[in-house]
């Protein structure tokens, strides 16, 4: 497996593993017309556009083997209370609990202690995505709450936990 930072030319393979992810864990919680019909093609522009970007302050990183089996999307300092907002991590279906989503992770926390060393790290999990929920708190972070939200692309609203790293502490 290798491990390596996002290039323009991973848009596709990583819109695609997206969009199924969302498949798959958001169905009820997304318009099924959006998921059947539109999220490769979102995904698709919201990958081009990020994978084009040159922000000082986003973080892309890819696992790959024959393939983009996972990756993750960070932005630093993205808000002044919450800090650091790791804003995607996903993995194949057929390669999770192997421990990518474990290192992707440590890479992108990694990154964001150095870039940003006073900040928590904080994500936004859908509150009945008891998997993922499970996976961070195995990883240390903690429920900070939960809010409605509106989810903006995929139609519907949800109600979502706020997950929580204090790397300051950890040092």
């Amino acid at each position: 497996m290798i491990y390596r930072q996002a290039q323009l030319t991973d848009a596709e393979q990583i819109a695609q593993l997206h969009a199924e992810s969302w498949r798959r864990t958001y169905r009820g919680l997304f318009t099924d017309e959006f998921l059947d019909n539109e999220a490769d093609s979102n995904r698709r522009s919201v990958w081009n556009e990020r994978l084009a970007s040159t922000r000082q302050d986003q973080f892309v990183r890819v696992a790959e083997d024959a393939g983009i089996l996972g990756f993750v999307c960070a932005y630093g300092h993205e808000d002044k209370v919450w800090g650091s907002l790791v804003d995607n991590l996903h993995v194949a279906l057929g390669y999770q609990r192997q421990g990518i989503g474990t290192q992707l992770l440590g890479h992108v926390l990694a990154w964001l202690h150095a870039h940003y060393p006073s900040d928590p790290v904080y994500l936004w999990v859908m509150a009945r995505n008891s998997q993922a929920r499970g996976f961070y708190e195995k990883l240390g972070a903690s429920n900070a709450g939960s809010v409605d939200k509106a989810n903006p692309v995929g139609g519907g609203s949800a109600l979502n936990c706020r997950y929580v790293w204090d790397l300051c502490s950890t040092k």
